[in-house]
């Protein structure tokens, strides 16, 4: 016969056995949503399809990345491991590698020269593009990760109209990824560095101003124009004026850099802004052109004494490209 205490140390066993049963399956309920809220709002690269993405209405060359500001018409929020983080990466430092097991291989500091019809068709040196370059290898495979941030100065550019006007860099974009994959991301090095809005595979940088416009460029175009917006202050550009095709060479990355800024988010220097794709075990400096960066002023508001026009203006910078790119379309002035 069992005695009652037996009975009922039998029963608390079951019981404890049972809570712990309970409290596992907990665990691995929240450890599963956790995984999921991490997913939701992951950080890192992203890839850029040549098809494009499908947006309402038909086809963007565009994603999203920082959405705050109002693509820089109104006061920005950095991106955080936690929020407003979609593309975003964060390195230790601006020569740190964006992604683990890269490793650095390159650098140039690259003067950015404007010289058009604004500065007299003489040289004028209105900031500064630093690059770097990392490598991983896997195998016989070579990864490369090309990455650049700009800097402008408070050089006066404009010759034609008085006061001091400074050039505004609304898109970035450079070339040379036809026929490769192409990932892409951005970081908020140096510390006060304005953030990337979207990033597109496309040659065309398209105006933004603060309302009444596309967040994501549809596609429909039929060419490729190094801007496309409304050239002229003020007004709101023509659905037309709003479209960017998707160009498998070139990745273009939407930001908000001015020495001074007509809305008064005034941010001299663009985040670090990243494009991941594969290489080969050529050391990068074999692999330049001088057109392969972009700089673009889109017009996307006055100039910073909030009177001058801030016009349409390509700057084309040296820079880096994947062994055997090509650079086309070739740049030509002002834009």
């Amino acid at each position: 016969m069992v005695s009652s205490g037996s009975h009922k140390c039998l029963l608390i066993v079951i019981q404890r056995r049972i809570s712990m049963k309970q409290v596992t399956l907990k665990l691995a309920v929240l450890s599963a949503l956790s995984a999921i809220s991490m997913q939701s709002y992951a950080t890192g690269f992203v890839n850029l399809p040549t098809t494009g993405f499908p947006v309402s209405g038909g086809t963007s060359a565009y994603t999203l990345c920082n959405t705050t500001g109002n693509f820089g018409s109104g006061i920005t929020t950095k991106p955080t491991p936690s929020a407003n983080n979609t593309c975003a990466v964060f390195p230790s430092s601006e020569i740190a590698a964006p992604e683990t097991g890269f490793s650095f291989v390159a650098s140039a500091s690259r003067p950015v020269v404007m010289n058009n019809i604004y500065t007299g068709n003489t040289n004028k040196t209105v900031g500064t593009v630093t690059e770097y370059v990392w490598r991983r290898q896997t195998g016989s495979t070579y990864e490369c990760i090309y990455g650049a941030k700009v800097v402008n100065n408070s050089t006066d550019y404009n010759t034609i109209a008085s006061g001091n006007q400074y050039f505004e860099v609304n898109g970035i974009a450079r070339g040379g990824f036809a026929g490769l994959p192409v990932d892409v991301a951005y970081s908020t090095i140096p510390v006060v560095s304005d953030p990337v809005y979207r990033i597109g595979r496309a040659y065309t940088s398209v105006q933004h101003r603060s309302s009444s416009y596309a967040a994501q460029p549809l596609t429909g175009l039929g060419s490729y124009p190094s801007i496309n917006g409304l050239n002229s202050y003020p007004g709101t550009a023509s659905p037309t004026q709003q479209l960017a095709d998707i160009h498998p060479n070139w990745v273009e990355f939407t930001t908000d850099v001015n020495f001074l800024d007509d809305d008064g988010s005034s941010v001299a220097a663009s985040g670090m802004v990243y494009v991941k794709t594969t290489c080969s075990s050529a050391a990068p400096s074999t692999s330049e052109h001088d057109e392969a960066i972009r700089l673009r002023q889109t017009f996307q508001e006055l100039s910073g004494d909030g009177i001058t026009d801030n016009p349409f203006i390509e700057v084309k910078v040296r820079g880096f490209v994947p062994p055997g790119g090509s650079i086309t379309p070739a740049h030509t002035d002002p834009y």
